[in-house]
C-alpha cells in the first residue's frame, strides 16, 4: 500500500495562491500537538511569508528589479514550505488526518481496479469471441462451457479445457448472444464456476 504523504501542490501555486496557502498552513501548525518541533521553526516561516508579500505587492508596479527580488523570495519561501511538507510527511507516519490537520493537503492511494474473474471480448474474426480467465492459484487446467441462450432456455455445454487462461470461441453465430463460464482444475479438484458472462456476437 502506498505510504500517504503531505503533498508538494504548492510549488504550481501562483504567487497570491501560496500566500494564502502558506499562513494556512502556519495557523495549522500553531499550538499542533503533532507537529511541535518543526524542522524549519514557524517564526522563520512566518518571516518569509511576510517577506514574499511585501515583495508580491512591490513587484505590482513591473519593476525589473522589484519582480526579480519577487522571484527571489518565493524561491526562497516555497523552500521552507517543501521542508516542512517533508518534516509533516515524516512525522505523520502515513496518517492522513494528521496531514491534513497541518494545513498540506494529503496525497491519494491509487485506485486499484481488480481484475474481472471473467471478460468476454470479441474475437478477432466475426463471429468468434475471446474469454479472458483470471488466472486462479495452483491450478493445472480451466473447464469452458458455453451456452448459447436459444429462446431463453440455459443448457450449458462443454467447450474446451485449457491449460491457459484465454479461449476462443469459433463458428459462432452473428447476432446471437452467448454465455461463457469456466471453472479452475486444481490438486483439490474442480472449482465452482465464475459468474457467467454474456457476448453479443459480431
Amino acid at each position: 500500500m502506498k505510504t500517504l504523504k503531505a503533498l508538494l501542490d504548492f510549488v504550481l501555486f501562483s504567487a497570491s495562491e501560496k500566500v494564502i496557502f502558506f499562513k494556512n498552513v502556519l495557523l495549522c501548525l500553531t499550538a499542533n500537538p503533532a507537529f511541535q518541533n518543526p524542522d524549519v521553526p514557524l517564526a522563520e516561516a512566518n518571516t518569509a511569508v511576510d517577506n514574499f508579500e511585501l515583495a508580491l505587492l512591490a513587484a505590482a508596479d513591473g519593476s525589473h528589479t522589484a519582480i526579480s527580488l519577487m522571484h527571489d523570495s518565493e524561491k526562497a519561501v516555497t523552500l521552507k514550505f517543501r521542508n516542512l511538507a517533508l518534516y509533516v510527511t515524516r512525522l505523520s507516519e502515513g496518517d492522513a488526518s494528521k496531514i491534513l490537520s497541518s494545513g498540506f493537503n494529503v496525497s491519494s492511494q491509487p485506485i486499484t481496479k481488480d481484475k474481472p474473474i471473467l471478460s468476454v471480448t470479441d474475437g478477432t474474426h466475426r463471429g468468434t469471441a475471446k474469454g479472458s480467465l483470471k488466472s486462479v492459484p495452483k491450478s493445472g487446467a480451466y473447464v469452458w462451457e458455453i451456452n448459447h441462450n436459444y429462446n431463453g432456455v440455459v443448457e450449458w455445454k462443454q467447450i474446451a479445457i485449457t491449460t491457459q487462461t484465454t479461449y476462443v470461441v469459433e463458428n459462432l453465430t452473428v447476432g446471437e448472444t452467448i454465455e461463457i463460464r469456466a471453472a479452475a482444475i486444481t490438486p483439490e479438484g474442480q472449482s465452482d464456476y465464475c459468474v457467467p458472462v454474456s457476448k453479443l456476437i459480431n
